[in-house]
């Protein structure tokens, strides 16, 4: 799920620079200049290159000669040429990274590595949402807000649940970042409705025993929502980690890590109950940005599973020398545009960020109504 750069870090890095030995981007006439124009591009525009264990060069090596006895205009080597690119990606890190074909024939073909990665692991499930099913454990009067016009993804609506337990434990879920979009749009108001409860008890936090966030199920959106959310928590600058992106065409051009800070929203008051953070396999993107931002806070846990592992922002490659790239009349590629390190120095693009306390999925329990994750979490408080 795409997100984009906070506009301070836009306007540090938001020109991009004329570089020298730029790749040839005329339209490729043979399946080898295709190859050559993929091969170069991810040179230049693949992010993780530092980290990355494939050996680019023996990919050349290997799948030129095999692009080379296809022909453009043959359906069945167009199929080929799918699986060649299946196989390349496979071993990429990048858990942003896809590819979608423009061709006609093509058109209903894709790759996503880390989703080929997951269906192929020993206990791989579904994605579940558990904001329905945990409104029973709410007291009477939470809010439950929709939004079907600022979702992060066309037919997947914005949905939220405020509310709290035992009458002092502050409770927020939500399966996507287009809070702060829908929260000043007129097609919002339940949405609104129920940030305002839970900013509300924020700000009137007398006798609050605990703040939950859960964002399971949660698969990223707009990175306006970590200042509008988080910011809502702390009354000072929060750095959690560090940014960077390419300077030119090397595979290692690299420009400097800069820090990336969460900023307080106005008004807002230092969070000084507990915080837990219930996250799963399926928290990506910015829902992992926001559960590493909120676990440096002293008094934040996190509780569930390992996250998805696509932690590098995307945005615009008009903005940066790396990023999503096209082959002309083929193919479409989506990789991240940042590089992100989290505050103690690690990368968890990939790998994922691991909670304090892991508690797995459990079917059996969903099939009786129960949450164990939440459940672990509100015996943490007790």
């Amino acid at each position: 799920m795409k997100y984009c750069l906070p506009f301070f870090l836009v306007l540090i890095f938001g020109c991009k620079k004329n570089i020298s030995n730029p790749i040839d981007d005329r339209p490729a006439t043979s399946f080898g200049q295709v190859f050559d124009q993929y091969w170069n591009k991810m040179n230049v525009n693949y992010l993780y290159w530092d980290i990355d264990t494939t050996n680019w060069d023996l990919v050349y090596s290997r799948y030129r000669p095999l692009f080379d006895q296809l022909q453009l205009n043959n359906p069945a080597d167009m199929s080929r040429s799918v699986g060649y690119f299946r196989a390349i990606a496979d071993g990429l890190i990048d858990h942003h990274y896809t590819i979608s074909f423009t061709n006609p024939p093509l058109k209903d073909s894709s790759i996503d590595p880390s989703v080929d990665h997951l269906t192929r692991i020993s206990d791989f499930r579904n994605p579940f949402s558990f904001i329905t099913m945990d409104e029973r454990y709410l007291d009477p009067g939470y809010l439950y807000g929709s939004d079907n016009s600022n979702s992060a993804s066309p037919g997947w609506p914005l949905v939220t649940l405020a509310g709290t337990i035992h009458s002092n434990i502050m409770f927020f879920a939500f399966n996507a970042f287009a809070l702060s979009a829908s929260y000043s749009s007129s097609g919002g108001g339940s949405v609104k409705a129920s940030l305002d409860y839970f900013f509300d008890r924020l700000q009137n936090s007398t006798g609050l025993k605990a703040i939950i966030i859960d964002v399971r199920d949660n698969q990223g959106g707009a990175v306006s929502d970590l200042n509008f959310l988080a910011g809502r928590i702390i009354n000072q600058p929060l750095p959690f980690g560090y940014t960077r992106y390419k300077s030119g065409n090397g595979k290692l051009d690299y420009t400097p890590w800069i820090p990336a800070t969460v900023e307080p929203q106005p008004g807002a008051r230092a969070a000084t109950a507990p915080i837990f953070v219930l996250a799963d396999r399926y928290s990506a993107s910015m829902a992992e940005i926001l559960t590493m931002a909120l676990r440096t806070l002293p008094q934040c846990k996190v509780v569930g599973e390992t996250t998805f592992g696509a932690t590098g922002p995307l945005t615009e490659n008009a903005l940066y020398n790396d990023g999503a790239f096209n082959v002309a009349g083929l193919l479409s590629v989506e990789t991240s545009s940042t590089e992100f390190k989290y505050h103690d120095g690690l990368i968890y693009e990939g790998k994922g960020f691991s909670p304090d306390y892991p508690v797995p999925f459990s079917a059996s329990a969903i099939a009786t109504g129960d949450d164990p994750q939440l459940d672990r979490v509100l015996a943490l408080i007790q």
